[in-house]
């Protein structure tokens, strides 16, 4: 399948497109923004008017959206992906949304013959730009076997987990995870560095052990650096986060970690910092106990 239609053009969804242009695809792109779909038309893809327009052009159409409603109105709304695909066309949404509604856009998409998986990423924007995000994919084993060539070009980690749906359950899991580690860092650094102990070598010393991450290695240096430009917004944390706590409702789930930590992040949006990196959460303990976790340039 060499047709591929890219709708949602941010900041994880230009780099992840620009990739598949790069591994030989042949893209028609769209976005409310008409830069980033300047930027790809220049490396060779098309422009496509409308959701609609990109999927009947396509073969199989990736969204990469906010959050549910988009994807609702993008896909099942007027001019959107359902008027335009044909029948045995793919959709493939690597937005993070809630399992349900991935489950109920692809009810509506079987009906006209389009197969859709749900397949959102984790890695930030880096992880994006170098093709090594981890894709969790729900949906059927066939048609997943059928387009994983295209979401390797994306991924170094690919994996079917199930059903629809079971990607954004995944993908949920993945984001609780992620939260409380970043959480637990941001307790941790200024607890050290409070008590006068140099964070930098209180994160290489525990780095190696059973405390060691891949969030702590991602996010420590960026914050010992001062350094909260987003590569995921805290915005988008509180946007996934509250689906975890809709969905656990849902299912009778407790998530009592997760309700305070989001609790943290709703406090650094109401001091305007929102659209901070979510390794910025560490703010919230920094303010609190009058400290910063810096590198000491004094060496």
């Amino acid at each position: 399948m060499k047709n591929i239609g890219f709708i949602g053009l941010g900041i994880m969804g230009r780099p992840m497109a620009m990739n598949l242009i790069r591994a030989g695809y042949s893209l028609i792109v769209h976005d409310i923004n008409p830069e980033p779909v300047k930027d790809l038309c220049r490396a060779g893809a098309k422009e496509g008017k409308s959701s609609q327009d990109v999927a009947s052009r396509s073969e199989v159409i990736i969204t990469m959206l906010p959050n549910s409603p988009e994807v609702m109105d993008v896909v099942l709304g007027e001019n959107g992906v359902i008027h335009g695909a044909k029948q045995g066309s793919v959709l493939i949404d690597m937005s993070s949304i809630a399992p349900l509604v991935s489950k109920e856009v692809s009810e509506e998409l079987k009906k006209g013959g389009i197969t859709m998986l749900d397949a959102p990423v984790s890695g930030g924007e880096p992880k994006a730009i170098e093709g090594t995000l981890a894709i969790m994919v729900g949906g059927p084993q066939e048609t997943f076997d059928k387009i994983s060539d295209i979401l390797h070009v994306m991924g170094a980690s690919v994996r079917l987990v199930g059903e629809i749906g079971s990607g954004n359950t995944a993908k949920l899991a993945n984001q609780i995870i992620v939260a409380l580690n970043i959480a637990a860092m941001g307790e941790a650094m200024v607890l050290a560095t409070r008590a006068g102990v140099d964070p930098e070598q209180v994160y290489q010393a525990i780095r190696g052990g059973l405390a060691g991450s891949a969030v702590l290695d991602a996010k420590m240096p960026l914050v010992l650096d001062g350094n909260f430009k987003p590569g995921f917004r805290i915005e988008l944390h509180i946007k996934d986060l509250m689906n975890a706590l809709d969905t656990a409702r849902e299912l009778g789930v407790p998530v009592f970690l997760s309700s305070q930590v989001m609790e943290i992040m709703q406090s650094l949006k109401t001091d305007g910092k929102s659209k901070d990196d979510h390794g910025g959460i560490i703010q919230f303990y920094e303010k609190l106990a009058k400290v910063k976790v810096r590198r000491n340039t004094s060496k």
